[in-house]
This record gives structure tokens, sequence and C-alpha cells, in this order.
């Protein structure tokens, strides 16, 4: 691999769903790494062996997927990968860029409050750095970190940002059960696996001067950071679930688009002009981290109602048709003929912001029973429809152009014969034939259901009315 390839990655820890800021750290490192015809890595941070669970793996694998995030290289998992942290935790210690350290977890905690006492930081205060001392059980290994000077760092979104390494103690590399922390893990990972541009939420500015010491420990040269906003809700706090749904799961069974979200999460802290909808090919073609904000993106549940329902009118119906199934089927709705299903979603893409929505929407053309709402059925299904329900009936069942425009014709015909408007007909067939009062065009709607299931459900609200009126029959 060359030296100039550039090498992103992404490393969720499988303690619960892949949210929305995690998705948005993914999808900025894979689209700067598409941009660039680089790498794009994934690393599975499973050291916490107690709250991480291969259900979370499978759920941000699953996500990562569905929003076409694919990766070059891994998954990695970090439990699988300790005899090479061990490796470069030795290669410190035989360099003296390490130590081991026996105080005991009561001798720091005593330290610490020696420390605030005296209105000092309570950090290490190096009691054993320079003891020369061996491994023995309970003891960890730390780092022997500069004492004196500054870390300083450019970040390709903040800028120059600069530590007196004097506020930073010795940090534990290694635990006293052997397990090596999070920063020694995470600078090896990168070493090892070739990453050269750390792209990462800003919460983790605070570990970059850490971690670049344990890089000049090792001697390796430093990835480019680039540390991105946090998103906010709406409120300008932090997101969390009480602004709504934060798991990518939990937008796909809601009935959100991939591209849609992806469209959303690429404009939490970037922008390019004033453009708001990007295609895939387009984002990655104008991504760059140097139009990426410094001020939070805030995540508005509502604006992406909205272009979820554009996205929707957008793409191709025989595509959404594929979609809709699971949203059917949520709804006892099952073994649908694919291209009714095609042409169902048609009449619905401009009435539908989500899946949910269209499959709601939809729901009547599959039905064997319809259920009459009951506003509806008081107000249109009454005995002074029968007559014309008959009659259509009748056409209808010898009519053969069950087009939209063959269904108009004859319509237009009747309408004509009989000296009266649309309205006076449409509503008590379209509650006849969806059960609604709202649905699409009526001409739509007979198209799709076909001659002999319109005639059916013609009969079907007849009988209904008979029985209403007559109740004791």
């Amino acid at each position: 691999m060359s030296s100039k390839t550039v090498v992103t990655r992404f490393p969720p820890s499988p303690t619960g769903y892949l949210h929305i800021g995690g998705a948005r750290t993914a999808l900025f490192n894979w689209l700067y790494a598409r941009q660039n015809q680089g790498t794009f890595i994934l690393r599975i941070e499973d050291t916490d062996t107690r709250r991480s669970s291969e259900e979370a793996t499978r759920a941000i694998l699953e996500s990562l997927e569905w929003l076409g995030l694919d990766w070059d290289q891994g998954p990695f998992f970090q439990s699988r990968r300790t005899g090479i942290y061990e490796e470069h935790i030795q290669r410190l210690l035989e360099t003296g860029k390490a130590y081991h350290c026996h105080c005991s977890p009561e001798d720091l905690e005593r330290k610490r409050e020696e420390a605030r006492s005296r209105g000092a930081k309570p950090k290490y205060d190096g009691t054993c750095r320079d003891l020369g001392l061996g491994p023995v059980p309970g003891s960890v290994v730390r780092l022997r970190s500069p004492e004196t000077g500054r870390t300083v760092f450019q970040d390709a979104v903040k800028g120059s940002i600069a530590v007196d390494n004097e506020e930073l103690d010795d940090l534990i590399l290694k635990r006293s059960d052997g397990s090596p922390t999070y920063h020694l893990a995470v600078v090896v990972d990168d070493i090892t696996l070739g990453v050269n541009t750390v792209i990462r939420g800003d919460d983790h500015v605070n570990n970059t001067p850490r971690q670049i010491m344990i890089y000049h420990a090792l001697e390796e040269p430093l990835p480019l950071y680039a540390h991105v906003p946090m998103i906010l809700g709406p409120d300008r706090t932090r997101l969390s679930k009480r602004h709504g749904a934060t798991s990518v799961l939990a937008y796909r069974e809601m009935g959100y688009l991939p591209q849609a979200l992806l469209n959303a999460l690429a404009r939490l802290g970037w922008s390019y002009g004033d453009q708001e909808k990007f295609t895939r090919e387009e984002l990655i073609e104008k991504f760059s981290l140097d139009r990426v904000g410094k001020s939070a993106g805030v995540f508005n549940a509502e604006k992406l109602l909205d272009l979820n329902g554009w996205y929707i009118r957008e793409t191709d119906s025989a595509e959404l048709a594929r979609m809709l199934p699971p949203f059917l089927e949520e709804r006892g709705l099952e073994g649908l003929d694919p291209e009714k299903v095609i042409r169902a979603v048609y009449t619905l893409k401009a009435r539908s912001r989500t899946l949910q929505e269209m499959a709601e929407g939809a729901a009547f053309y599959f039905q064997e029973t319809l259920s009459y709402e009951e506003k509806g059925d008081r107000k249109f299904l009454k005995p002074n429809v029968l007559e014309h329900l008959a009659e259509l009936r009748e056409r209808l069942s010898a009519w053969s152009d069950f087009s939209e425009k063959g269904l108009e014709a004859l319509f237009s015909s009747y309408l004509e014969e009989k000296g009266i408007k649309l309205g006076k007909i449409a509503q008590p067939l379209r509650v006849a034939l969806t059960g609604k009062t709202a649905s699409p065009g009526i001409f739509e709607v007979m198209s799709v259901l076909g001659r002999e299931e319109v005639v059916r459900r013609i009969d079907a609200a007849a009988n209904h009315i008979q029985a209403k009126k007559d109740p004791d029959n």
C-alpha cells in the first residue's frame, strides 16, 4: 500500500445499536476514503467484554450495510488482537518509554485527595516512575509521558490545538488484569492497520494529546486528525432519545430510505453552498474536510421526514416496491403479486413520506375484506347511491379497457348520460373500493384493483348498504 493512500477507519463499540452520531462519523470516513480512492477499515472495539455483545455487533454491521457504507478491510476485532497490544507494550518497556507501577487503587485515591486538598490537579504523581520495578500481581504499566513542554497537533477541522504536558499524567497502558487500555489499543490498531486519517467526533479531542504521546513513544508518524462537531437536538442539547429515535435501524423500521438518512447525516456539520439534496456520487465528489464546520450540527426530525418524502417521490416505483413488502407483512399482507405492488406504489408515491405511510395507504389494495371508515360509511354509503353503483357495476363488468384513460372515458359517458358531475358518485365509489374517504385518484385505484376486484367490491358495498337499510333481513 502506497504511503500516500488515504486509510480511514470506523471503530464502533458493540455495546448497543449504531446511533446517528456514529453513523455520521462512519459516513465522513467512508466519503473521505472513497473521494481519495483510499481504504475504509471497519474495526470493532469489543474489549469491554461485559457490555459488548454479538447482537450489537450484528446490528452495527447491518446498519452500515443498509446505509451502503461498504468497508474494504475488516471487521477487525480488538478482542482478537491482544497479542499485538502486548508486543507494543513490551517494546515501550524495553525502550524505557513505559514502566511498571505498583501503586494500589487505595494509594492512588489517597494521592488524589491530597492533591485536591492542596488545590493541585489530582493526577498520578510518578511515584514508581524511576524505581525500575518489574511486574507483580496487581501492577499496571504506565507511559513515561513528557513532564514539560506542550503537545501540539494540527486538526483538519479545528485548526491548531495545544495542551501543556504538565496537565497530563503518566497514562496507564496495561491494566492490573493484563488488558490494554483504550488509548493503547486504539493507537496500536491504527499503526498496525495503516490508518493515517482519523476522523471522529470532537468529544475525542481531549484523548488526542494522550494518544499522540503514545505515537511519539513508539516513534511512529502521526495520522491526520479531524474532529467533527457534535450533533445536537432542535433544543440545542446533545442529541438523545428524548429527541426521538437515534438508532439507524429504528429509522429503517420507521420506513425511511437509506439515501435520505445518508443525505441528512452528511448535512450535519458539513455543507456545500446552499445545496440540500445530494446523490451518493455527489457526496463522494463534493465532500471535503475543509467544509466541515466548527459548530455543532442540529438534527431536525421534521426536515428528515420531508427529505424522505422527496426521495420516495424521486425513487423508481419498482425499487420502492422491493422495499415495501416487510411493511405490508407487518399488516398481515403476504404473498402479494409483485406487479400489483409496483402499480400500487406508483399511486402512493406523491402522498407518502415514509414506507410505513405507504404501506398503510396501500393496504386496501390487498385486503380481502374492507372495513369502512365510520364517517365515510355514514355519509356516503347510503341507499340513494345504490342505483348508480348497480349501473356502474354492469358497465364496468363489461368494460375491457381498465387503464386510467379507459376508465375516465367510461365515466365521462356515464356522467353525461345521467347529467351529473363526478362528485356525485366519486366519494361513494371511493369508500366502496378503498374503505376510506381519502385515497389516490379513483381511476388510479380502479386500474390497480382490476375489473374483477372492482366489481366484487362494488357488490360488497351494495350488500352493506342494503343490510343497513334492512337491518332485520
